[in-house]
């Protein structure tokens, strides 16, 4: 039988962009180890509605 990891897909969602309000949702689909990160995630990726790099968190 196969072992359960403990990786997990995440949702990171841009900050930027909701406080701003321009329209569209800024999203992507990631993994993490949950026993090495128990934390919410957080980083620096592109957003194509504002057209430039911002901070994504993790979203549950």
């Amino acid at each position: 039988m196969a072992k359960k990891g403990n990786r997990v897909q995440v949702i990171l969602e841009c900050t930027e962009q909701r406080e701003s309000g321009v329209p569209g949702i800024s999203r992507y689909i990631t993994t993490k180890n949950k026993k090495n990160t128990p934390e919410r995630m957080e980083m620096k990726k592109y957003n194509p509605y504002l057209k430039k790099v911002t901070v994504h968190k993790e979203i549950k």
